[in-house]
């Protein structure tokens, strides 16, 4: 046995022990989150059974009335008194707390194939015949681990009294009479899959937890060649939380240092787990925050959705080099990628559940640059996207790839009665529609939203609700949308990047068809009463109010479609020209940029130069050496906040500034040559220490910065009382119009303008309009 790390833990908040166990739980339901080379796992069986002894030898060690009533208590982790066991702070989406009962054992996902658990355990070593189908995801394991357990417990006492110390640590030698009992997890660990790295089959081990001791043990499940599986001693680690008077200690120890072999991916080495692993052990332990969020991918099978990922990543991998638009491609090509992935195995387990060979259309309502319905549309599902506004990368999917230009307007004209999938990935104010839309479409119309930006009925979204985040509470609010409209809504979280990646889906109704009637009414009163006015008498439309959302939603960045408010008026008896909100006026095609970009030029520059002699005025902030050799020191100025800047301003300049997303702050960002903004506050930047942090950058970076060398003018060397504070031949800008020369276009279709490049050179991010982080 050895001790890899030890980490001190200090716990202000009193979050120990239970931090404790919000953490191991979070290592042993989400490895992926410290280990990126796993994709997932899948917890099989749970079970509560005691401590091996000695007169348990040759049955099982859940005999007895003790055990008996552990086992049918369920698996919520237990503190005896005294232990270590979880405090109040676990909680529901770290540890385990909010499990009833009735979900001790392991339930299949809705739509799982209940082929794939015996499939997956096949992989990994588990009993069956080949080619042949076991029984589903919650029914297999459960006989497996106590077979699994029994055979293990009866091991330790012949002949491996080491592994048992090991295991029970001080309580071997307990009274039978004392509180005992361990928490056992089998589960079967899945590696992510790629073109760089063979393909890994599954996993098991069973996982032990010792509340009363406060250790959690990993034994590795083996297969040998006869067939039979048994615990692979060699990579058998523990993660041991102890207590040194008022200190607390987590360490990480090995059984068989000398014996342990490392695959790169299940099974890391020892360093990294005695580093990187303790130490996110330790920081989640006194984490007190938790997540409102379900597990990533928690309604499909994360075995199939691996292998889709990266199927689709390597068959669309060559977008990124191509990829004509201003957005980033890396971050949409992937993202997509992995929407389409979810969707995939989405509907492939609805087929399987209801029987269907026929893949399900689909429409993306507000399909940007349309990348999604290319990739379902080449996987084989008919269907379309619309969008108000064109893009350039429209030209380059094909003829099998349908997408339309136009705008979507909720009415009766807009429905899509012949469509399976109603799909809103940002449709920003068209996402609180899509429940609407799908739902009178047609009674089997299901739908998938992946909100963005909040937005109501008529407008912007307003908070309602101070005790949760403003993302939480319009997710909320687009499940309450869903459930008005009369479906059963689920919620899961994507892996994209995005930090917006929660996703809701309409997959079944809670009425009967002979209820769509008076379902549609509640849905008529449900739109009215959130816009504020009283409901209607039915067939009788309110009247309709004045616009309250067009200046709020014109030139949102996405550019999808607005909606404007009026009269609600819908129902099974509409007519089929009449719209379910009057006055509702679609969005221009033209999008109009608002990031202070389109602004003149000797606008902008009055501006800058006005703030600048606002803080060279003030008081000057650690005055550097003189510049070029002089002997006055350089005048950094001093330090002034947003607000007080704006203060100094005129009011016409403020009035057109207020109209450019960002106003001042985004002006000030984009002249990143002269000033820095940071927390609220601007300051002349200094280019010494930008010159510093230059040359640590890699050699890449380092020529991309010799591209752009001496392409503008330098605002120090002509409008700087003190001149520019860096010679001439390092002053990335140029001194005077001889040193000046064209800038260079670079290798990559994406064009870089040269104070973006710098931007990025000096390690600040470069302030970013919505615009540019939509589709």
């Amino acid at each position: 046995m050895a001790e890899v790390g030890r980490a001190a833990v200090r716990d202000p908040g009193a979050l120990l022990p239970g931090g404790f166990w919000a953490a191991v739980a979070v290592w042993l339901e989400r490895p992926q989150v410290a280990n990126k080379r796993l994709c997932g796992v899948r917890l099989e069986a749970r079970r509560s059974v005691g401590v091996p002894r000695a007169e348990a030898c040759g049955h099982s060690p859940n005999t007895g009335p003790e055990q008996e009533e552990r086992a049918a208590a369920g698996p919520a982790l237990r503190s005896p008194e005294g232990g270590l066991g979880p405090g109040p702070s676990t909680g529901p989406e770290l540890g385990t707390e909010g499990r009833g009962p009735e979900e001790s054992q392991p339930r299949r996902r809705q739509g799982e194939d209940p082929r794939e658990a015996a499939a997956a355990a096949q992989l990994a070593g588990g009993p069956g015949q080949p080619g042949k189908a076991q029984v589903g995801e919650g029914e297999f394991p459960a006989p497996d681990l106590d077979s699994l357990w029994d055979a293990f417990s009866r091991s330790l006492y012949d002949g491996n009294l080491e592994m048992l110390a090991f295991l029970t640590g001080s309580r071997a030698g307990s009274q039978p009479e004392a509180p005992s009992g361990f928490d056992v997890v089998l589960r079967t660990v899945i590696p992510k899959t790629g073109p760089h790295c063979p393909l890994a089959a599954p996993r098991r081990d069973i996982v032990v937890q010792d509340v009363l001791n406060g250790t959690v043990t990993f034994l590795p499940l083996e297969e040998d060649d006869r067939g039979n599986v048994k615990v692979e001693t060699s990579n058998v680690y523990q993660i041991r939380l102890s207590q040194s008077q008022e200190e607390w200690f987590i360490s990480i120890l090995i059984f068989c240092p000398e014996n342990w072999h490392s695959d790169g991916i299940v099974y890391p080495r020892p360093t990294w787990l005695g580093e990187v692993l303790l130490a996110r052990l330790a920081r989640w332990s006194v984490e007190s925050r938790r997540s409102g969020f379900k597990s990533s991918l928690s309604l499909i099978s994360i075995v199939k959705y691996s292998k889709m990922y990266q199927m689709l990543k390597e068959k669309h991998k060559d977008m990124v080099k191509m990829w004509p638009e201003v957005t980033d491609p890396e971050k949409f090509v992937y993202e997509d990628v992995a929407i389409a992935a979810y969707l995939l195995i989405l509907w492939e387990e609805e087929r399987a559940e209801r029987g269907l060979t026929a893949k399900q259309s689909f429409v993306d309502l507000g399909c940007g640059n349309g990348l999604l319905v290319h990739i379902l549309s080449t996987e084989g599902h008919p269907g379309r996207g619309i969008d108000v506004r064109r893009r350039k990368i429209w030209d380059m999917y094909g003829p099998q790839t349908c997408l339309e230009e136009g705008a979507i307007t909720p009415n009766d004209k807009t429905l899509f009665p012949d469509v399976d999938w109603l799909i809103g990935n940002h449709s920003d104010e068209l996402t609180p529609w899509i429940p609407v839309i799908a739902a009178r479409s047609s009674y089997g119309c299901r739908f998938f939203v992946l909100p963005c930006c909040f937005f109501d009925f008529t407008g912007k979204y307003s908070r309602r609700q101070s005790r949760k985040t403003q993302y939480r509470e319009y997710l909320d609010f687009v499940t309450e949308v869903g459930l008005a409209c009369g479906f059963h809504i689920e919620e899961d979280c994507l892996r994209i990047p995005s930090t917006k990646r929660v996703c809701l889906i309409g997959k079944s109704r809670t009425y009967s068809p002979a209820g769509e009637v008076s379902m549609d009414e509640q849905r008529t009163q449900y739109i009215n009463s959130r816009r504020g006015r009283p409901v209607s008498p039915h067939g009788e439309a309110p009247a309709p109010s004045p616009s309250q959302a067009a200046e709020g939603c014109a030139g949102h960045p996405h550019g999808h479609q607005a909606l404007d408010s009026g009269a609600a008026e819908g129902g099974a008896e509409a007519q089929a020209d009449q719209l379910w909100l009057s006055g509702f006026q679609p969005r221009e095609k033209a999008e109009r940029v608002r990031n202070c970009a389109t602004l003149p030029q000797d606008f902008i520059d009055q501006v800058v130069l006005q703030v600048a002699h606002l803080l060279l005025d003030g008081e000057q902030l650690n005055p550097g050496s003189a510049p070029c050799g002089g002997s006055k020191a350089w005048n950094r100025g001093g330090s002034l906040s947003l607000e007080e800047v704006a203060q100094e301003l005129d009011r016409e300049t403020l009035r057109r500034l207020k109209r450019e997303c960002g106003g001042l702050q985004t002006l000030l960002r984009n002249s990143h040559q002269v000033f820095e903004v940071l927390n609220g506050r601007v300051h002349i930047r200094d280019w010494r220490e930008e010159k510093l942090q230059r040359q640590r950058h890699p050699e890449a970076k380092r020529k991309l910065f010799s591209e752009t060398f001496k392409t503008r003018a330098c605002w120090f060397f002509s409008h700087h009382p003190d001149g520019c504070v860096l010679p001439a031949d390092s002053c990335p800008f140029a001194h005077g119009p001889a040193e000046l020369r064209p800038p260079q276009t670079p290798r990559r279709k994406k064009q870089l303008h040269p104070h973006r490049t710098l931007r990025k050179l000096t390690s600040l991010p470069p302030h970013r309009s919505a615009a540019s982080m939509c589709k």
